[in-house]
């Protein structure tokens, strides 16, 4: 199974190309930096559409086809509305919404001639729920949420379509923030792994059966229900 994976150099991306090669698969890695692991990778910034079209032609080609897309590229830029520059705000925007869809669609031609093409997005439990100093954050989720249930819809009977709802996961994502905005010493975070294992779940489901959507959380996630 080919597998390409947007954000596959870190976090969570990085945990499911793990999974993928664990189970077999062959992962195909987009990002702006090189994975860790010896995967086929092509970099590309999400926020360049033409840029991000032209990484996932590449990879397809050469690997010969895709089985399946999982969009786990994600940024953020915490803060209040005026307190956070525009740039910054446009670009969470850019990568976790715009990007998602200009992957999908450039993969899409390939994922329609398989017999179980997969589609499987990102969302968060930001994207169901509001909080404060996250409006470019709920913005692209809640714009991915949307995105996927359309999605769906749309590719009924031709390529399934899952979107998985993460809460908070114990990856670098938190790292560059100020203090105001990591989570608290008692936090208690999902290893991505476990995240990437629900994705796995979806992926493997037979031709004409779909995970249309999960939430994957800590027992104690503050941001669920």
């Amino acid at each position: 199974m080919n597998v390409l994976i947007t954000g596959g150099a870190s976090g969570l991306g990085a945990a499911v190309a793990r999974k993928v090669a664990e189970d077999g698969g062959r992962p195909l890695i987009l990002d702006r930096h090189p994975p860790k692991e010896d995967f086929e990778h092509m970099q590309a910034d999400l926020a360049d559409r033409r840029c991000a079209e032209r990484a996932v032609h590449g990879l397809a080609r050469a690997a010969g086809g895709l089985n399946a897309v999982v969009t786990a590229a994600g940024t953020d830029a915490c803060g209040t509305l005026c307190d956070v520059p525009a740039e910054d705000w446009e670009r969470v925007v850019q990568v976790n919404l715009l990007g998602t869809a200009a992957v999908v669609r450039a993969a899409l031609p390939y994922l329609e001639n398989e017999p179980s093409g997969r589609i499987v997005t990102v969302a968060s439990t930001l994207g169901l729920r509001a909080l404060s100093d996250a409006t470019a954050y709920c913005a692209s989720k809640f714009g991915v949420v949307g995105f996927t249930r359309a999605l769906a819809a749309e590719m009924a009977g031709k390529v399934a379509v899952t979107m998985i709802v993460p809460g908070g996961m114990d990856t670098a994502f938190f790292d560059d923030r100020t203090e105001q905005y990591k989570p608290g010493p008692d936090a208690q975070l999902n290893r991505p792994e476990d995240v990437a294992a629900a994705i796995a779940f979806a992926l493997r489901q037979p031709p004409g059966c779909e995970v249309r959507e999960m939430v994957v959380c800590p027992s104690k996630e503050p941001s669920w229900p």
